[in-house]
């Protein structure tokens, strides 16, 4: 077994702490990805469980054996860095067989694994160059074919892709998960961007400041953040917040922005009654905000007059950045749209997909009914 437990683990650096009592199971073979912004405490997490930290409290176990005391080279774990630490002087054949000659494996089986790992990777032909020959996205797959070799019961992966160009970030990205399929093997892959866990990962898990703050599939983080921070943090272009008041109307409920006002559809109303009279922050995401030239079938729509400030061409889609009575929100809508700088605009929100967040807490306001009511992506 492969599964790895992080048990109330804690990282202090003097007084200063950097992890808050990480509670995180990681299920065999599973692709776990950590992400958060810079200083959230993933790549400490990630060290602790390597050996490359020492753990100030708590516990780590790989399957049922505690790690806490194991030397990094014991704990039968490969990892993948930031900047590939390849040994510039060694051909690409040498420094995938290093980990192994140090482990005194016969030639036999170290010549055959380097090669069945090269040929997997599509680097078999580099074999004889050295690091300072290859390309970011060539250094990149000696390192994975290094942690390959090794066979080892956990991969660890620490932002890999950060070096590498944008279109060479995309083939990566698939050629990973493709080798997770393969591999039948536990990742545990940290990153910044949140496009790699999106994509990648079977599991996320968001940190900000050294606390947990949710653990979901994709499709449950997207559409039913726990609170405002990791509904901010995933989406691109990320949620609109804005400072609301729930009110109610002969029976409705309504979202009072100060700017504009929004009826919450009778169905989704529950959660948030509790809250009638009281300070809210209200979220919609910029994908959920339409031209209302173009409004899609099927939507609760809310109509809003905005002012267009800046719009972005994507081909595909348009960015609008929009402001409305000192408030500012941005939408992608179809290409379509007629939208130009200086202009106004009627927009429409989708109202079954707004979010409510208590502004004191910051936590959402619906999240344990929408969990009862999520169709797919559940939770393991």
């Amino acid at each position: 077994m492969s599964s790895v437990t992080f048990d109330k683990v804690v990282k202090r650096y003097g007084t200063n702490v950097v992890v808050r009592e990480l509670n995180l199971d990681v299920a065999d073979k599973e692709f776990l990805v950590l992400v958060g912004p810079s200083g959230c405490g993933k790549s400490t997490s990630l060290r602790m469980l390597a050996g490359l930290e020492e753990i100030s409290d708590g516990e780590i176990r790989i399957g049922d054996r505690v790690v806490n005391n194991v030397a990094p080279k014991d704990r039968d774990i490969a990892m993948v860095f930031q900047s590939y630490a390849l040994y510039p002087h060694m051909t690409v054949y040498d420094n995938m067989a290093f980990g192994l000659k140090l482990r005194k494996t016969p030639k036999q089986i170290i010549d055959q694994r380097v090669r069945e790992a090269a040929k997997s990777l599509g680097i078999e032909h580099l074999l004889d160059r050295r690091p300072r020959q290859l390309s970011g996205g060539q250094r990149q797959r000696v390192a994975v074919g290094r942690a390959i070799v090794r066979e080892p019961a956990v991969f660890l992966m620490d932002e890999p892709l950060s070096n590498l160009d944008a279109k060479l970030r995309v083939e990566a990205r698939s050629f990973i998960s493709k080798l997770h399929q393969r591999l039948e093997t536990t990742f545990i892959y940290v990153t910044h961007d949140q496009v790699e866990a999106m994509t990648m990962g079977s599991r996320i898990a968001v940190l900000n400041a050294g606390d947990l703050q949710q653990v979901d599939t994709p499709f449950n983080l997207y559409h039913n953040p726990r609170n405002k921070f990791v509904a901010g943090f995933i989406g691109s272009p990320a949620m609109n917040f804005m400072n609301a008041t729930v009110k109610q109307d002969n029976g409705n409920l309504l979202v009072d922005t100060g700017v504009f006002q929004v009826t919450i559809p009778a169905r989704k109303a529950d959660p948030f009654r509790s809250h009638v009279g009281k300070k809210v922050v209200f979220g919609v995401r910029p994908e959920d905000i339409h031209d209302a030239e173009f409004q899609p079938p099927g939507i609760t729509p809310s109509m809003v007059e905005a002012n267009v400030d800046v719009v972005e061409q994507m081909g595909n889609e348009m960015i609008l950045y929009l402001e409305q009575g000192g408030a500012n929100f941005i939408a992608r809508t179809d290409p379509r749209t007629r939208a130009r700088v200086g202009g106004k605009l009627g927009v429409v929100m989708n109202i079954d997909n707004v979010h409510l967040f208590d502004a004191d807490t910051e936590l959402s306001l619906s999240y344990e009914a929408k969990m009862k009511e999520m169709p797919i992506g559940k939770s393991k």
